[in-house]
């Protein structure tokens, strides 16, 4: 009798264990890539659960729609990616079913399908928030000085500007020492940003795209030579919702493209086919020579408003410091800018971080459309003063050494189309803004 009842209360007090165990969201959940058919949501769980998106249009809420079940798994970091069919132009509103219940943590949760205005209206007007370097301390891992991160209030203050989209574009997460030597490093360094309290208010509020830098793929400066890069590849997968992966979608890097109504934005990587900076018998490319070839031959064919090249570095600024284009691997730049001048491809800007300091660049040719270099960061990472760096294309009184972030808002008629570039400090105040005509 004693021994049926201390095994009734060890199975009660278990069950009530598990019950106090609940699994959990605990980032996200973060829409991602959108087309006019399709749009990606991403979320991560705390333990081994079945997942389920349920949506509806926000004008229609009877009506609705429910993902398929994904089963979130310890080897994929328990992260689940929902790939759901939509109708253009739709804001839909949506939540998360947790092994078949309704998860009731969150407030409103949406997401946008693009609009389908081609031959109908003119381009709706959009606005994008863009930055960089975000460190996230973690003092047991961080080298024994003055904290290098901080203000991660800027997050939310990002997400009250309401964006369409935020463009994370490199070092968005900081791998240390004790990271770079295995998968299990690579995948607990995503889960310590991924799954910062005081980001999952800018996951939820916005669409997400990303592509990384030195510390998010390897160690600093990291280039083609280490040997986990198909480990950060495949975590740079489970944690961001990009529109693909790589020219053929295998083992071939992170660079991708999309359009955002009648703008197109080409995610670049340079580092999973960089040459070491140091390197001198080889031939010296940040982009490989079939991604840059791809680049140039997509700017030529693509017939978009502005055309936006998101890379880890600058490419305009001629300042030979660290790992600036024109530093490292010079010749590769000098091809790449001069191409796109040849080819006479009109509005093309490029937009980086990895400077722990903003700045507006421009190439400006009499003979050719003007070239702009859009750097905007950090975002929580410490700031670097670089005004004395011999840069001969910063446009006067764009330079900002603290912490910061960038917004982007296009506008006009189809063929008189406007940027509006706006750099704000970490509490949202405005520090500097730029106009820049499609014509």
């Amino acid at each position: 009798m004693k021994r049926s009842l201390l095994i009734f209360l060890s199975t009660l007090l278990l069950q009530l264990t598990l019950i106090g165990q609940a699994t959990k969201v605990v980032s996200g959940p973060m829409p991602g890539h959108s087309t006019m058919r399709t749009v990606k949501v991403w979320l991560q769980t705390d333990a081994a659960a079945e997942v389920q998106i349920q949506y509806w249009n926000q004008s229609e809420p009877v009506k609705k729609w429910t993902s398929a079940v994904s089963r979130t798994k310890k080897e994929t970091a328990f992260t689940a990616l929902f790939e759901l069919d939509t109708e253009p132009g739709i804001t839909y509103d949506y939540r998360v079913i947790l092994d078949n219940k309704v998860y009731e943590d969150f407030e409103t949760l949406n997401f946008q399908s693009q609009t389908l205005w081609q031959y109908r209206m003119e381009p709706p007007s959009f606005t994008f928030g863009l930055g960089s370097c975000a460190f996230i301390n973690e003092a047991a891992y961080d080298r024994p000085s003055r904290p290098y991160g901080g203000d991660y209030g800027i997050f939310d203050v990002i997400a009250e500007e309401n964006p369409d989209f935020f463009l994370w574009m490199g070092d968005n997460i900081y791998l240390r020492e004790v990271d770079y030597d295995s998968r299990s490093g690579i995948i607990k360094r995503y889960n310590h940003v991924k799954q910062l309290p005081d980001l999952q208010k800018l996951w939820r509020s916005t669409h997400h795209y990303a592509i990384w830098d030195d510390h998010d793929f390897g160690p600093n400066d990291s280039d083609r030579s280490y040997l986990l890069k198909n480990d950060a590849l495949d975590a740079f997968k489970m944690f961001w919702a990009n529109p693909s992966y790589g020219l053929t979608g295998d083992k071939d890097g992170i660079c991708s493209s999309f359009k955002w109504n009648d703008c197109e934005f080409f995610l670049l990587d340079n580092r999973y086919f960089r040459s070491p900076n140091r390197r001198k018998n080889t031939e010296h490319t940040i982009l490989g020579k079939e991604q840059l070839e791809w680049l140039l031959d997509a700017l030529s064919y693509s017939k978009a408003s502005f055309k936006f090249v998101v890379i880890g570095g600058q490419v305009v600024n001629d300042a030979a410091v660290y790992e600036n284009y024109a530093n490292t691997h010079a010749e590769e730049r000098d091809y790449l800018l001069k191409s796109i001048q040849k080819e006479g491809i009109k509005n093309v800007v490029f937009l980086n971080g990895d400077r722990h300091h903003t700045e507006l660049s421009a190439l400006q040719d009499d003979k050719a459309p003007i070239i702009y270099d859009f750097t905007v960061s950090p975002l929580t990472s410490g700031a670097h003063d670089a005004l004395d760096e011999p840069n001969s294309h910063r446009i006067e009184g764009t330079h900002v050494a603290e912490r910061n972030y960038g917004l982007i808002e296009v506008s006009g008629t189809r063929t008189a189309r406007v940027l509006k570039l706006i750099i704000k400090n970490k509490s949202g105040d405005t520090l500097w803004e730029r106009v820049i005509n499609q014509k």
